[in-house]
């Protein structure tokens, strides 16, 4: 099974050389930390900046320096800012090749949920209505279950979308997972997952193969 970090080190399997990435807040925002070797990729952050690198070490953090989830960063050489204006043109305008959010709930048929729980306090959903408007390829890091143990990839989602239709994969501590055809596709195990305990903790359609290979970090 997986850990968070584990989750960001499968996805940036993902990364391909020139990618311009998205990385929205928690999980996602590790992948930063686990770009393949040989792979050169600029991440973006929808506050304005194009050029972000791994998370700083502790007492490196610079507070004047942070993504649109208000984490410090770090800029790799390079590295550039710019006003929202120009930030959200290069995602509406489909120049973010990759974008990676966390989510509470994954439908089959690719809807996301991951910026309101009704009754609870939210600060609004930031950029991720435009990042998953306007980037072909979406990808999801999370907890394959919810902290009541309850499956968080689902037939229909019951938490207010995010956008629909829109998400590729989900990476989870468990398993990753293709959506297509209206049905979750298990691609593979997490290291010492069994096919019964993804299959358990699924609530929407999945897909087994009769082969399932234990994803390699």
């Amino acid at each position: 099974m997986l850990d968070k970090n584990g989750i960001a080190q499968r996805i940036a399997q993902e990364l391909e050389d020139g990618y311009y990435v998205n990385l929205g807040i928690g999980i996602p925002t590790l992948v930063a930390n686990y770009i393949p070797q040989g792979v050169d990729v600029e991440f973006q952050s929808e506050n304005g900046i194009l050029g972000m690198g791994p998370f700083p070490f502790d007492g490196d953090e610079d507070a004047d320096l942070i993504n649109a989830g208000k984490q410090t960063i770090t800029a790799m050489p390079g590295a550039v800012y710019f006003d929202s204006a120009t930030s959200f043109a290069m995602i509406r305008g489909q120049h973010v090749q990759l974008t990676v959010l966390g989510a509470m709930e994954v439908s089959q048929n690719g809807d996301i949920a991951n910026w309101k729980i009704p009754g609870r306090m939210v600060k609004g959903m930031g950029g991720a209505m435009d990042l998953v408007a306007s980037a072909e390829n979406i990808i999801v890091a999370m907890m394959h279950t919810n902290k009541r143990g309850e499956s968080k990839l689902l037939t229909d989602c019951s938490l207010p979308l995010t956008g629909v239709g829109c998400v590729k994969k989900v990476v989870t501590n468990l398993a990753t997972i293709e959506i297509k055809d209206g049905a979750f596709h298990l691609l593979e195990r997490a290291p010492g997952v069994t096919v019964d305990e993804i299959v358990a903790a699924t609530a929407g359609k999945l897909v087994v193969p009769d082969e399932v290979p234990e994803m390699k970090l």
